[in-house]
C-alpha cells in the first residue's frame, strides 16, 4: 500500500451537545451510530438508598456530551438525534471546544474509564465536626482520622464518655 492512495481523513474538532435530562449516555450511543466520534466523561458516584449505598456511573457535565467531527460532516444531523436538545453554537456553525480540554479530559480517565474527582477538604484531627444526617444528627464530635475510601472516624462524647464512630465521610461536615 502506498501513500498515495490512502485519503487524509480530516481532523476532528470537538464540540458540545446539550442532551435532554438523563439521556447523556442514550446521547452519546445515537451519535456513536451515526459515525460521529463522542465522549461522555464519567466519575464514580455514591447514591444512597434504604440504607445501602452504590457507586454508580455519573456524567461529569450533567445534560452534556461531547462530539468529535470534521468540517465536512453532516452536523445538523445532530440537532435530530434521540436524546440530543441541540448543538451549541455560535451564529450559523457550531461552538468549537478549546483545542487540548477534551484530551485533557480523555488523559485524566483512570484504568476504568472514569475521571476521578479530587477527594473534598476533610477536617483535620481535632477539630469539631457536625453529623448532618441520620440518628445522630445534629450531634458533634471530634474529627480523627479518615479511615479508608469514604470512610471516617470520629469522637463523639455519649453516656459521660468519648466513643469512637465510624461512618461515611458525606454524613459530616465541618461545624462552623
Amino acid at each position: 500500500m502506498t501513500l498515495r492512495n490512502r485519503v487524509p481523513s480530516p481532523p476532528i474538532v470537538w464540540h458540545v451537545a446539550h442532551t435532554h435530562a438523563h439521556q447523556e449516555a442514550r446521547a452519546a450511543a445515537e451519535l456513536a451510530k451515526q459515525g460521529f466520534e463522542v465522549f461522555l466523561p464519567c466519575y464514580v458516584k455514591q447514591v444512597r438508598h434504604a440504607r445501602r449505598a452504590a457507586d454508580i456511573a455519573a456524567p461529569l457535565f450533567p445534560r452534556y456530551v461531547f462530539v468529535g467531527f470534521g468540517q465536512e460532516a453532516r452536523w445538523r444531523a445532530i440537532n435530530g438525534t434521540i436524546g440530543v436538545v441541540r448543538l451549541i453554537m455560535s451564529g450559523e456553525s457550531p461552538t468549537p471546544v478549546a483545542r487540548g480540554v477534551v484530551e485533557g479530559l480523555m488523559a485524566l480517565r483512570d484504568e476504568n474509564g472514569y475521571v476521578p474527582l479530587p477527594r473534598r477538604n476533610a477536617p483535620r484531627p481535632g477539630e469539631t465536626v457536625r453529623i448532618v444526617s441520620g440518628s445522630l444528627a445534629d450531634t458533634l464530635g471530634l474529627f480523627e482520622e479518615v479511615r479508608d475510601r469514604d470512610r471516617v472516624a470520629i469522637l463523639l462524647d455519649l453516656l459521660g464518655r468519648r466513643v469512637r464512630v465510624v461512618m461515611d465521610e458525606a454524613l459530616i461536615e465541618k461545624a462552623a
